[in-house]
């Protein structure tokens, strides 16, 4: 079995990745919190740990993967371990953009769904399980009953805390681990004279005027940010997980507190190796709005240019290195994509169409070793810390040995095709099936009638101050799987 290599912040070294089922990766990496667009930023992560999943499968992996979407409980002052400020759902329903939505509830639902359309633009692979923080709230509720009854977490007037007096090693993943620089450094996270120690976290808040709420043991409120990415990884995953991923702003505290509780409910390891991704600049500075370099997906897109181009220009330079994003390395990677594409069509021409998903392996010519060789080096550099900078390299010299051919024979475009469907399933860079658009689904009828049809008589309903018929008809929509939303602009409906 081969190895694959990546760095392991734990432990501070480049090592092999060490499955605890052989050849089988079970793999969690913190997904967004949907109180807005995610950014480029974000997916520059998302995409590295979308090359994680296509270099383990490259080389016979199983994956079982899990992404989470957090819904409820992210704080706005998370730097710290115990944060304080708006809950971001709250605070986006309070905003300008939140002015469209009813309630915080259909805020999540628009963004979860717009997260997941840019996560297929740019041709990201689904997770094994995208779970939801508000779908697993009763585990959260368990694991925290179980760390008070093991007395790792205490109850005050304000909520339950973790106490990280209770575990050593609170501390091993970030490096923080002087506990007095570490009170002085969080003594602005919330007080509350209960707390044993100012550097606690929550775990449960108790708060029964948030607009999203729960029953508990402790009374109404909602959990802590950490908890959830705990329960739901060892849930689909395990007590003990083999790999765990997200940027660099999460090591401390979300990761580390991850651990602590994690470690303190089970008595295993929670996680046998981490991986971390550097922030991505934009035009040489931190995206700002303020400062006009703050893009998301669609940003970029509704300006026209391709999204196999944006992926290709975000995971360009390896995942642990500086990333200055431009607009002309955008279009520079325009120009590179487009290179891949035009050996597929060349490929098609004497291939037919359906061409990408029928390539077998390389054969024994010249082209068909020569393309295998530069293959080769490219997953190689994959697997050595995801060295992207050089797989790219690799995928480009072979798409040139592929159209430096002035006439292709039918074994050289098998050989070829060989090449860009290795090259797709290991980079997702060439787009050759991704930038097909889907067939339009029909419009569903719900008892005879399509559902634009109802949304119309809805809001004539509406209109009439017929309440009574225009909830009938949300119910009725509601059950058949529609999901509708009112805007300033009208009634959207969309499947659930």
């Amino acid at each position: 079995m081969r190895e694959f290599k990546l760095y392991d912040t734990l432990s501070r070294t480049v090592k092999p990745i060490t499955t605890s089922e052989p050849g089988h990766l079970k793999f969690y990496s913190c997904g967004p919190t949907v109180y807005s667009y995610a950014h480029i930023g974000n997916f520059r992560t998302f995409l590295t740990t979308d090359l994680v999943i296509r270099t383990a499968e490259a080389i016979g992996w199983d994956v079982t993967y899990v992404s989470n979407i957090t819904d409820v409980g992210h704080l706005t002052q998370d730097d710290v371990a115990d944060a304080a400020g708006d809950d971001k759902m709250a605070k986006a329903l309070a905003s300008k953009e939140g002015d469209q939505f009813a309630n915080v509830w259909d805020l999540a639902r628009f963004y979860a769904v717009a997260f997941e359309d840019d996560w297929k633009r740019l041709n990201l692979k689904t997770p094994t399980v995208r779970p939801r923080a508000t779908e697993h709230m009763r585990e959260q509720i368990v694991a925290v009953e179980d760390l008070i009854k093991k007395g790792h977490a205490y109850e005050t007037p304000t909520g339950v805390y973790f106490s990280v007096d209770s575990f050593e090693e609170y501390g091993k993943l970030s490096g923080n681990t002087d506990r007095e620089n570490l009170q002085v450094a969080v003594r602005d996270v919330v007080q509350d004279d209960n707390k044993k120690n100012p550097a606690d976290f929550a775990l449960w808040k108790k708060d029964d005027k948030h607009l999203m709420q729960w029953f508990s043991p402790w009374g109404w409120g909602f959990p802590g940010w950490h908890i959830e990415c705990s329960v739901m990884a060892q849930k689909y995953l395990g007590d003990t997980i083999d790999l765990h991923g997200g940027g660099e702003d999460l090591k401390f505290p979300h990761h580390e507190c991850e651990i602590a509780q994690s470690e303190a409910g089970t008595g295993k390891p929670f996680c046998n190796h981490w991986m971390h991704v550097t922030f991505l600049q934009v035009e040489g500075e931190k995206m700002s709005k303020s400062k006009g370099n703050f893009f998301t997906v669609r940003d970029l897109l509704e300006q026209g240019f391709d999204p196999i181009a944006l992926r290709y220009a975000l995971i360009s330079v390896p995942y642990r290195k500086p990333h200055n994003f431009t607009i002309q390395t955008l279009k520079d990677a325009e120009g590179n994509v487009e290179r891949f594409r035009e050996a597929g069509r060349r490929i098609e021409a004497i291939l037919g169409e359906g061409w990408l998903e029928s390539a077998g392996d390389f054969g024994s010519d010249q082209l068909g070793q020569e393309l295998s060789g530069i293959y080769e080096q490219g997953l190689n550099a994959m697997l050595d810390d995801l060295n992207t900078s050089v797989a790219i390299a690799k995928a480009l010299e072979g798409t040139k040995a592929i159209l430096r051919i002035s006439s292709l024979s039918e074994s050289d475009a098998k050989e070829g095709a060989a090449f860009l469907a290795k090259v797709e399933a290991l980079l997702g860079i060439t787009g050759l099936i991704a930038t097909q658009e889907p067939e339009e689904e029909a419009e569903p009828e719900i008892e005879g009638k399509l559902v634009s049809v109802w949304v119309t008589e809805r809001d004539e309903a509406k209109k009439n101050k017929d309440y009574a018929t225009s909830d009938l008809i949300r119910n009725k929509l509601t059950a058949a799987g529609i999901e509708l939303r009112d805007t300033p602009d009208g009634t959207v409906w969309a499947k659930r």
